[in-house]
């Protein structure tokens, strides 16, 4: 039976952390507990960026570090080796933001293809990973999704960004590499959600290779889930979730409000947990039809999915459920679960700096956002501070 105390080794949480990495942790988190520092550094960042002020170096010695792997592959290398070594795996994003031109969608393409090969040379790389409107206008997602009436140059265009996914589902499976497709704005995702689940259906057959993310902070996922279960089952392949709780929710509901339509976000955090809980139930209960990513930074559904394996007898290193958690942060989960040999695994971020902001100012915004998330890591990285403290004090006695 596992203890219910797992989580709160925070010997073996930050055991990879040297004393000046923990300084630098608290320094953050403890920023960005301060009320209205994230959306004032946000505004003062990019006034920074846009009159060309040397300040990069210090984004890339604080924030940049805490949160991202390095620049290029090859420099987070060192990195993802060093995390093995304590059992926990790495999935490479390259987490480059907010382009808009048909060059840089295939340049993103051909991006997420070197990394798959990449990825199929190392053991500690598993995944890829590909967000939706990295290959294409988040406008053609969403017309598309609604059904609306595209343009002949809109149609050629919906068709490149297809060709771009299948191209990087195909890369997959070449190279026996799992693919994990990120959920976006809820008036594009039907888009998405249609095109992974053609690409489940094609590559699916013997393994897993494509998954797609549920935002569970989204009332009808679990009914969708149910859904295309059933219809894989007739059909003879195979799904793929990656689980998470959601990242736009008041963006959701504010766009419901103003436009007049039903929120599709649970109405509250009680709501939303139970959620995300039932669809990772159901996943774990279909284990043999349905690959699980359970990427989560909340100990209480981490565990209850880890009782709910060994309940049923599924070893907890079984290939086809997965937990991750984002880098630099909850480390308390990831490393105390891949001490109990599960498959524990970090989302690492890496890309030029410059390029990287706008990933970082969003992780700086939604950890501020999430209720106790900043302050349960703060709390965690004072205690290891405070016991690392207190061994030297008994060691110069």
């Amino acid at each position: 039976m596992l203890d219910t105390k797992i989580f709160n080794d925070t010997k073996h949480a930050f055991i990879l952390k040297d004393n000046d990495d923990l300084k630098r942790s608290l320094f953050i988190f403890s920023m960005m507990n301060i009320p209205f520092f994230v959306p004032v550094s946000t505004v003062a960042l990019n006034v920074a960026l846009s009159i060309k002020l040397p300040i990069q170096p210090l984004i890339k010695k604080t924030i940049f570090k805490q949160f991202c792997g390095g620049e290029t592959q090859e420099e987070t290398l060192p990195l993802i080796k060093l995390m093995y070594t304590k059992n926990v795996h790495s999935v490479l994003d390259y987490s480059v933001e907010g382009k808009e031109t048909e060059e840089d969608f295939d340049k993103a393409a051909e991006t997420k293809i070197e990394i798959i090969k990449f990825a199929s040379t190392a053991k500690e790389l598993p995944f890829a990973v590909a967000k939706p409107t990295g290959l294409g206008r988040f406008e053609i997602w969403e017309k598309v999704s609604a059904e609306a009436v595209l343009t002949d140059k809109e149609t050629e265009e919906w068709d490149r960004i297809q060709a771009r996914l299948y191209s990087i589902a195909e890369a997959a499976v070449k190279y026996d590499t799992k693919l994990l497709i990120d959920a976006e704005e809820s008036w594009m995702q039907k888009a998405a959600d249609d095109l992974c689940f053609r690409l489940m259906q094609e590559f699916n057959k013997e393994k897993t290779y494509v998954y797609n993310t549920l935002q569970c902070y989204r009332w009808d996922r679990l009914s969708y889930v149910k859904e295309i279960h059933e219809y894989a089952q007739a059909n003879n392949f195979r799904l793929g979730f990656k689980i998470v709780r959601g990242a736009y929710m008041e963006k959701e509901n504010k766009r419901a409000k103003k436009m007049g339509y039903p929120t599709p976000i649970c109405e509250d955090k009680e709501a939303t947990d139970v959620n995300f809980n039932a669809t990772m139930g159901y996943c774990i209960n279909n284990i043999d039809d349905i690959s699980l990513f359970i990427g989560t930074h909340n100990e209480v559904s981490t565990y209850m999915a880890l009782q709910s394996m060994e309940q049923k007898g599924i070893p907890l290193d079984d290939d086809r459920v997965w937990f991750g958690q984002l880098y630099g942060m909850s480390d308390h989960i990831t490393y105390n679960i891949a001490k109990e040999n599960s498959n524990a695994i970090k989302l690492l971020p890496f890309g030029p700096v410059k390029d990287v902001v706008p990933y970082l100012i969003r992780r700086a915004q939604e950890n501020s956002s999430v209720q106790g998330q900043t302050g349960r890591e703060l709390a965690l990285l004072r205690e290891e501070k405070d016991r690392r403290d207190g061994q030297y004090v008994k060691r110069i006695e």
